[in-house]
């Protein structure tokens, strides 16, 4: 409800917006962002950068997500059907004696997220190191 002033003859309102309450907490937030900046430490991310890499990887296994969500590993240029179950213990087979192997998924385009997820958590979880997606440019 607006004010009413009773200065002179009639009665009139006042429309103008009472500013000093937001004045008033500006200032307080001000105060409080300028007390507490100088005590936020900045926190270094060190993210990894394409090619540089400490050591190349001895060997490179492939897992092709195919369309029907079937499995094949390239390994040396050989071709294998896998299924989900065994996943991890073909790989861990095909690494043995390889200290420094990675693991590249691809997948079709058509192929859910959730598959490639899966499949990234099942070697994960078999305790493989460098597990990566290989990605295409569009032409």
């Amino acid at each position: 409800m607006p004010a009413v002033s009773s200065r002179g003859r009639g009665r009139r309102t006042i429309n103008e917006i009472n500013m000093v309450p937001f004045i008033d907490v500006m200032l307080v937030l001000l105060i409080i962002f300028m007390v507490t900046a100088p005590m936020i430490t900045p926190s270094m991310v060190d993210l990894p950068s394409v090619g540089k890499a400490a050591k190349q990887p001895d060997q490179v296994i492939q897992i092709v997500i195919q369309k029907d969500d079937s499995l094949e590993m390239v390994n040396d240029s050989k071709t294998q059907k896998i299924n989900m179950d065994n996943l991890a213990n073909t790989i861990r087979m095909v690494q043995t004696g390889q200290a420094n192997s990675a693991v590249v998924i691809s997948a079709d385009r058509n192929v859910k997220y959730e598959t490639v997820v899966k499949v990234m958590d099942t070697l994960q979880r078999a305790g493989i190191q460098r597990v990566g997606l290989s990605v295409q440019l569009a032409p």
